[in-house]
């Protein structure tokens, strides 16, 4: 077993965790789905829309993690959670990371050279905020708010754009669905910034959560939290992006939402964080069956 885990291939995977990739692969879903007005995209942009995923998933997350594998060593050694990282254990080396990231690099900016022009500025822009978020002298990761900021435009508003722009053009990406995606993403980010406080700590980054302490980091993230589903309620209201019909159900669910994210953030952790993320992903598929199954939105 110990031979098969050293082999080039599953350490790429493990490098990519693939665990991150439904992150980037449910809001390209979704702004697909924006786009189309179906749940599956027109056979001519099926190919595209295929290219499209292995971009959005294994390779610009290999790109990126790599680089933060890089940077991130001495904290990644103080991390219980990184405890089986191949970089940590010395499976493998500074030296090959490097040259991965720079093959996978490329490899994400030619494989979306196949979905499009436009597509491939945006994987282009994703590589440079990895790049700003990871490596020194910006290194994003440890000027808090920054932080919090590139992960959150990368994931909240990149990834459905990406989606979004296989079938349209990106500059007609609904912006309420961008400004929702933003805070979401933002308010599931804080948290991961307190899951990592003490390795943080031990390594001198000064992350938000280190600067600004677990309490400020919870109700930063209440907020932003309920922010976005008070934008998803007045959308609702005005039947503009997101269907009237949904009204009520929000009304109902928003509370037990706000309480949910309260409770499994207030001491997070991975686990936590990803049921989080599972409940979310009831009102969210219920956000898609009722733009699905009623008319055409007004336009925003």
């Amino acid at each position: 077993m110990t031979g098969v885990l050293d082999r080039p291939a599953f350490l790429l995977v493990a490098v990519s965790r693939p665990w991150f990739w439904p992150v980037s692969w449910v809001p390209a879903y979704l702004g697909t789905v924006l786009a189309s007005h179906t749940w599956l995209p027109a056979r001519p942009d099926v190919p595209r829309s295929l290219l499209a995923l292995l971009v959005l998933g294994p390779l610009i997350w290999g790109a990126v993690l790599a680089q933060n594998d890089l940077h991130d060593l001495p904290s990644d050694r103080a991390n219980p959670r990184k405890a089986g990282a191949p970089l940590v254990t010395g499976r493998l080396t500074a030296k090959s990371l490097r040259m991965w990231y720079r093959l996978i690099a490329a490899a994400s900016v030619g494989t979306a050279g196949f979905v499009g022009p436009l597509f491939v500025l945006g994987v282009a822009g994703v590589l440079a905020l990895g790049w700003a978020y990871s490596v020194p002298p910006l290194r994003l990761k440890t000027r808090p708010g920054w932080d919090v900021a590139v992960n959150a435009v990368v994931v909240g508003v990149v990834s459905p754009a990406a989606g979004w722009a296989v079938t349209r053009p990106p500059w007609e990406f609904p912006w309420p669905f961008a400004a929702i995606g933003l805070l979401f993403a933002a308010a599931l980010y804080i948290p991961t910034t307190v899951t990592d406080l003490a390795a943080d700590v031990s390594a001198g980054y000064t992350t938000f959560a280190v600067r600004y302490g677990p309490r400020f980091a919870f109700w930063t993230g209440v907020v932003l939290w309920a922010a976005a589903l008070a934008i998803s309620l007045g959308c609702a209201a005005l039947d503009v992006l997101v269907p009237r019909e949904t009204l009520v159900p929000q009304l109902c669910l928003a509370p037990v939402l706000v309480a949910a994210y309260a409770a499994l953030t207030r001491r997070p952790s991975i686990f936590r964080l990803a049921l989080l993320s599972v409940l979310f992903g009831v009102p969210t598929a219920g956000f898609a069956l009722a733009y699905i199954g009623g008319g055409p939105p007004a336009p925003v």
